[in-house]
């Protein structure tokens, strides 16, 4: 389903999605209104749903959101009401930049407007700016974009661009609207500032984890060439496949029903064997001897193939660690 755009999708797949991005308790209290027909109809979209993408995700949420708004007789107040709701049922963290997008959508200026742009636009508007000017646009980002960004962006600039991101401790209020009102000037409007809060090693790692392993990797080693005891600090903090192990048993079981077979057997090709046994244990005998069936049959996987296969179970991981259902072992256990 990843192929598909939201245009495509059916009624069912749509009100799949939104159920599923609202988590399990405030699914069922859904479902509990709805008939028979109408729960199995849902169920047997919701099994299906594979790789979804975040943009699918935003997508449904905006549309629900349009027509709610359209239908309701309430007149004003709707917006309010409708973010209470979505904070209430997917948490103030996970909900903060998503209701943004979807609530403020093309009202939205300033650094806050970034996130409506392609990583592309977004890095020829910062390519002649100083390096600590990026780097606070890219702190400001969310980790995937700004990675997508990063990835945009000279080379020779990147490493660069990452440490002092690393060694960013927040930035003062002032300095911020200022950084705001100049990214204004291209949108025309003005946006209230959330935080000063931007930058640090963690900050970095998020980063760095969304990128290629090539790219992520030659980065790495230009920060620990400058100074290795930061790029150590970043390296703790980063979240890498065979970190999976440290995740516990009901934390694996519930990740596993994100990953679909293929995406698994392909991950599995390069893993360390306490991961793969980690994730063995966790399923059911059936279960477990297609996998390794699965494995065996498959023969040799290109690295790259295997690397991006690891990316987007990491990628899952980390959405359930923003949901609160699984905690991240090890490193993990730091990210936001």
């Amino acid at each position: 389903m990843s192929d598909k755009s939201t245009s495509k999708l059916s009624g069912a797949d749509r009100a799949a999605i939104f159920l599923m991005s609202l988590g399990e308790d405030e699914a069922a209290n859904v479902l509990k209104h709805l008939g028979p027909k109408e729960v199995q109809k849902l169920g047997t979209a919701m099994t299906s749903m594979k790789n979804v993408s975040r943009d699918q995700v935003q997508q449904v949420m905006a549309d629900f959101l349009e027509t709610v708004t359209e239908q309701t007789s309430l007149g004003i107040g709707n917006t309010d009401y409708i973010r209470k709701v979505l904070v209430k049922a997917l948490g103030e963290d996970k909900a903060g930049s998503i209701i943004d997008r979807i609530l403020m959508g093309g009202s939205t200026r300033g650094l806050e407007q970034l996130k409506w742009l392609d990583s592309k636009t977004i890095a020829e508007m910062v390519r002649l700016e100083h390096p600590q000017i990026i780097a606070i646009v890219l702190s400001y980002l969310d980790a995937d974009q700004a990675a997508q960004v990063l990835q945009e962006l000279p080379e020779r600039i990147r490493a660069d661009v990452i440490m002092r991101i690393a060694t960013l401790e927040g930035v003062q209020p002032a300095a911020l609207q200022e950084l705001d009102e100049i990214m204004e000037r291209q949108f025309s409007g003005k946006q209230r500032l959330k935080s000063s809060s931007l930058g640090g090693p963690q900050s970095a790692a998020s980063i760095l984890n969304f990128l290629e392993s090539s790219a992520e990797q030659h980065i790495m080693e230009q920060i620990q060439d400058v100074d290795d005891d930061l790029g150590q600090r970043i390296q703790d903090l980063m979240f890498v496949f065979d970190d999976l192990k440290d995740i516990d048993d009901r934390g694996m079981q519930l990740l596993l029903r994100e990953i679909s077979a293929d995406l698994l057997v392909t991950a599995l090709k390069g893993a360390d064997e306490a991961v793969r046994d980690k994730i063995v244990k966790n399923m059911s005998k059936r279960a477990a001897e297609m996998l390794l069936d699965d494995l065996e049959a498959k023969g040799p996987v290109r690295l790259s193939d295997v690397e991006v296969a690891q990316k987007e179970i990491l990628t899952i991981a980390r959405r359930l660690a923003d949901d609160g259902q699984i905690s991240l072992g090890g490193a993990g256990e730091e990210f936001v």
